[in-house]
């Protein structure tokens, strides 16, 4: 085999192949097999008609395009890696001569992975958020877990914003009962502005078995969109009751004795979680100064494929999920299609550049990753998707996608390095330095919210 390869521009390339024809023997003898296995032949039996017979019956140009079709990723690959030149997607293969018993000769165009100059890094300076934790702040984190532990009790009187009130509702558009309009039982906070527009100003004021009609733009269901005559009766009328801030409290909501202990824990608290922040921002601003500084062609046909996907994944997916059309989540967001379409390619571009400097850094750099990085990885995406270490484990290598995690760790290391050489103060030009043990500790952080979360549901169950 003989071949060649043209550069057409930056991020394209066209592989020129030539096959002598005794190298498709095994093609052949395979496409033989094939076709021998799908046609019946009087005479013969299954499997078992020769060569000459089929080329007869059938042609010989049958047998030619079965075995091309078979011998084409072979030769391709061979081609690729003679060449040296990284494909991207799928080539488009043109065959340009087939002589029978002579030779097969075709083109391969397809898109590469562009050669990147990663330029000098060390001279990045960026400036990122301080990380400050005020009397305030530690005040509101524990209002914050005081409402966790709240308790709700029947009174009789009326309802005022912070009750809680049970509900039926009743939706009509046009004097019809909607399919979906009736709810009973309903539990609703009065001024969390977590249900229908309106409904606040109606039930407020209301006692145990009082009812009102309000109209109100509906939010989802089958008429979402649409305005809604919306009747409302009050069964219950529950006032909320927080607990007191002191050591029983603490006692109660943490592992500690006293309110002060719980407020000092809730600083430092705060403190990891705003380090991590900060370690966030300066890896976004530190990314974002290496992709000024590094040219970076792209494939107009991977970044169209890139737009593609992002769209369907945000329709069918994650708008598909909250009920919601690409339309009126355009119209929540007050954006017109242009502008969601020039976001999007905005952001596939940046995805793109993103991952071919962090995979040249990985190379250049010889970033290697190993086993127990491997494995936190995985155990940050199992937490994130809401699966189980073992589960996320066995969907992974189910789907072939071991390669694509060993990657994420990989360029997340990469990255780590043009952090690390960077020059990042903070807003009161302090230097920061950034502790690789940050993650861990918002991880840490998260996982006392959760607990105090449960603790929270543990004593309103009871």
């Amino acid at each position: 085999m003989k071949s060649a390869v043209e550069t057409l521009n930056p991020t394209r390339v066209r592989l020129t192949v030539e096959v002598p024809f005794e190298e498709l023997k095994d093609s052949l003898d395979a496409a033989y097999k094939k076709i021998n296995q799908q046609v019946t032949v009087k005479g013969f039996r299954k499997g078992k008609v020769p060569a000459r017979v089929i080329d007869q019956r059938f042609g010989r140009g049958a047998v030619l395009e079965e075995a091309v079709n078979d011998a084409l990723p072979k030769f391709y690959t061979e081609a690729v890696n003679e060449a040296e030149v990284n494909p991207l997607g799928q080539p488009e293969v043109d065959i340009t001569e087939l002589k029978d018993g002579e030779v097969l000769a075709f083109t391969a165009e397809v898109d590469i992975r562009p050669a990147i100059e990663i330029p000098d890094y060390s001279g990045i300076d960026i400036t990122v958020d301080a990380v400050e934790v005020t009397d305030e702040d530690v005040e509101k984190s524990v209002e914050q877990l005081r409402e966790r532990f709240a308790s709700t009790s029947p009174v009789e009187r009326a309802a005022a914003e912070g009750d809680v009130v049970t509900l039926d509702l009743e939706a009509k558009v046009d004097g019809e009962v909607l399919p979906d309009g009736v709810a009973n039982g309903v539990q609703y906070t009065i001024g969390s502005g977590e249900l229908l527009d309106g409904i606040d100003e109606a039930v407020t004021g209301l006692e145990a078995g009082g009812e009102a009609t309000f109209t109100s733009t509906l939010k989802g269901g089958s008429a979402e969109g649409k305005e809604a005559e919306v009747s409302v009766k009050v069964t219950q009328v529950a006032a909320r009751e927080l607990p007191e801030l002191d050591d029983e409290f603490a006692q109660m909501a943490s592992e500690f004795d006293t309110l002060d202990e719980l407020k000092a824990d809730s600083r430092k608290r705060l403190e990891n979680m705003k380090q991590y922040d900060q370690a966030t921002q300066a890896q976004e601003r530190v990314l974002d100064e290496l992709l000024k500084l590094t040219e970076v062609p792209i494939p107009e046909k991977l970044l169209e494929d890139e737009v593609n996907t992002r769209k369907h994944n945000l329709e069918h997916h994650q708008l598909g999920q909250m009920g919601l059309t690409l339309d009126k989540y355009l119209e929540l967001q007050g954006k017109t299609a242009e502008e969601f379409d020039d976001e999007t390619r905005e952001a596939a571009v940046k995805g793109i550049k993103t991952q071919f400097i962090l995979d040249e850094l990985v190379s250049t750099e010889k970033v290697n990753v190993n086993q127990e990085e491997l494995t936190e990885h995985l155990m940050r995406r199992a937490a994130s998707s809401g699966m189980s270490p073992d589960q996320f484990a066995q969907a992974v290598v189910q789907g072939n996608q071991v390669p694509m995690l060993v990657g994420e760790v990989a360029r997340g290391k990469a990255l780590a390095l043009v952090v690390e050489a960077a020059k990042v103060v903070d807003t009161n030009g302090e230097p920061v330095v950034l502790d690789d043990d940050e993650d861990e500790e918002a991880a840490e952080a998260a996982e006392a919210s959760a607990d105090a979360d449960e603790k929270a549901e543990d004593k309103n169950e009871a």
